[in-house]
């Protein structure tokens, strides 16, 4: 017969195999980027995806703050690689499952924009997709090999400076992702 302080041990080690134990879990993915250069412009087309864990929690009325930073970088081959320049764009997604309204807003740094949805999978195409970015003009660029960087965050809240410090233990962010272009070639223009 195990006595008291036996079974608490073996219910304590239980409970940590069960803590530390992998468990699958599907975070959202970055789609692209691809990159396109048409008349010395550089255009970028990238999106995500959401796992359906996040959409459902969209769906039920949780508002998601989403961060796209585009960033061009140029290859070095003895150095690390040369931040050139980049473009943040922040997207808010709020749902109301009562009214059946969806509202997206995107902010790029100078312009805002505002749009509602009566269809869930309009406001996720819409909010979620980035569809040929203008990033530069390769006339403003040295001739070298140059890659985009795409990262996107979800932020789950934002807390004062004070607090963030008093209670790290707290997760600002729901996730963060990054993905890489294919390296591509800038020429000399004439």
């Amino acid at each position: 017969m195990l006595k008291n302080w036996q079974l608490i041990f073996c219910f304590s080690i239980f409970i940590f195999c069960l803590l530390i134990s992998p468990c699958p879990v599907y975070s959202a993915e970055i789609t692209g980027p691809e990159v396109k250069i048409l008349n010395n412009e550089i255009y970028v087309t990238t999106g995500l995806d959401l796992n359906e864990q996040q959409v459902q929690d969209l769906k039920n009325g949780i508002s998601k703050e989403i961060t796209f930073y585009i960033d061009l970088f140029r290859i070095w081959r003895m150095w690390p690689d040369e931040f050139v320049l980049g473009k943040t764009i922040s997207k808010t997604l709020k749902s109301d499952p009562v009214k059946k309204e969806h509202v997206a807003t995107s902010f790029d740094g100078m312009t805002m924009i505002e749009r509602r949805f009566k269809d869930f999978d309009s406001l996720l195409k819409w909010s979620l997709n980035i569809n040929e970015l203008k990033l530069t003009n390769i006339k403003e660029l040295e001739p070298a090999d140059y890659f985009i960087k795409i990262t996107v965050e979800s932020r789950l809240r934002r807390l004062p400076p004070v607090i963030s410090y008093l209670f790290f233990f707290l997760p600002e962010k729901e996730f963060k992702k990054s993905k890489d272009s294919h390296n591509f070639k800038v020429e000399p223009v004439q």
